[in-house]
């Protein structure tokens, strides 16, 4: 049996997209009956001073200890993840070994841009004998930036069983949306803030669940100066359980980015069967058409006010979209469908010479 060793933070000590991939990779059953699969933990949450000295350690651990599998399933994100991931890549192709590169965050090519460090990035990827991104858009810019001839694609899944408990009928929460992500510039809270506080006019009763860490302590201090705290509830950090209360009692998720790659958020929001409004940036426009929800510019608030005032006043729609959606998560985002691509990358990798 192929034995795979898949590398990245870990799923119990550490928050993110990355983090959920890693572990329903390990939870899933058939792929680990076809696949010797460990999971190795390169990076835990913390302070810049323990996610250095973890790094290092995990890293000569692994140098040491972790040589003999036949595929490496590297995850990486952009600045230090990928520097530090280099390390990896490198050691197992020192030894032999088929590595496969996997990776996300929503600003990797924003990093590369901003980089003085440009071919050493090239290299990192180039060494790899797979490259593993989120969406057909990334793939491409991958293709045409780094001169790739080795990028596949591979979708982020869901876990529709567990999901299941927060399809709920709109017209138990008509005028309620949630937010999942990181709270701050980058996920767009602001200006979702000021379009609440824009919508409230016509919708007095509209609410919005903001969670994620990040900028809280912002976002609450903004909310009271604005007299919004009947309007938009700052949650904080959720786990699964948290979210999966807050998608009940939701509608409509909302994710007014700025960068993306493939946002879980939207995807479990969709599986859930809620409509969608989000930004047209990362591949969120290859799963997020206009029967699947509303697409805006990043930043123009006065359209994603409109959005927020349309969906509240058109319930019938949001129902006919929520449907719609959790067929389109079933059909091409479920997690057996992730799986089954990502079974056929291993093959695969193991059969190149």
């Amino acid at each position: 049996m192929v034995k795979v060793l898949v590398v990245g933070p870990s799923p119990t000590r550490s928050k993110g997209g990355m983090a959920t991939v890693i572990e329903e990779i390990a939870k899933d059953k058939t792929l680990n009956v076809k696949f010797d699969i460990d999971i190795y933990e390169s990076y835990v949450d913390g302070n810049k001073l323990s996610v250095l000295l973890f790094s290092v350690l995990s890293f000569i651990k692994f140098y040491f200890t972790k040589r003999n599998y036949d595929v490496y399933h590297i995850h990486a994100a952009s600045y230090g993840s990928t520097f530090r991931k280099g390390w990896y890549v490198h050691a197992a192709k020192k030894w032999g070994k088929k590595v496969i590169l996997h990776i996300h965050g929503a600003e990797y090519m924003l990093f590369y841009e901003k980089s003085n460090q440009k071919d050493k990035i090239a290299s990192i990827l180039k060494e790899a004998d797979k490259v593993i991104a989120l969406s057909a858009d990334w793939k491409k810019k991958f293709d045409e930036t780094f001169g790739l001839k080795n990028c596949v694609v591979l979708e982020n899944g869901i876990d529709t069983e567990r999901l299941k408990p927060a399809i709920t009928s709109v017209k138990q929460h008509p005028h309620t949306f949630v937010s999942l992500g990181r709270l701050g510039e980058r996920k767009g809270t602001y200006d979702l803030i000021k379009a609440i506080e824009r919508s409230k006019v016509q919708i007095p009763d509209i609410k919005c669940y903001l969670a994620g860490d990040g900028d809280i302590g912002r976002c609450k201090q903004i909310v009271e100066e604005k007299n919004l705290k009947s309007n938009i509830i700052i949650v904080g950090w959720a786990d699964f359980d948290r979210k999966l209360e807050l998608l009940k009692k939701s509608s409509v998720l909302v994710l007014p980015s700025y960068n993306e790659g493939l946002p879980m958020a939207i995807l479990e929001g969709m599986a859930c069967g809620k409509a969608i409004i989000s930004t047209t940036v990362g591949a969120i426009p290859e799963v997020v058409k206009e029967e699947n929800g509303i697409l805006i510019e990043p930043g123009d608030v006065e359209k994603l006010s409109e959005a927020l005032r349309r969906y509240c006043m058109n319930q019938e729609r949001v129902e006919k979209i929520g449907k719609n959606n959790i067929a389109l998560i079933h059909t091409k985002y479920s997690m057996d469908a992730m799986h089954q691509k990502l079974e056929k990358i291993y093959a695969d990798t193991m059969g190149e010479k």
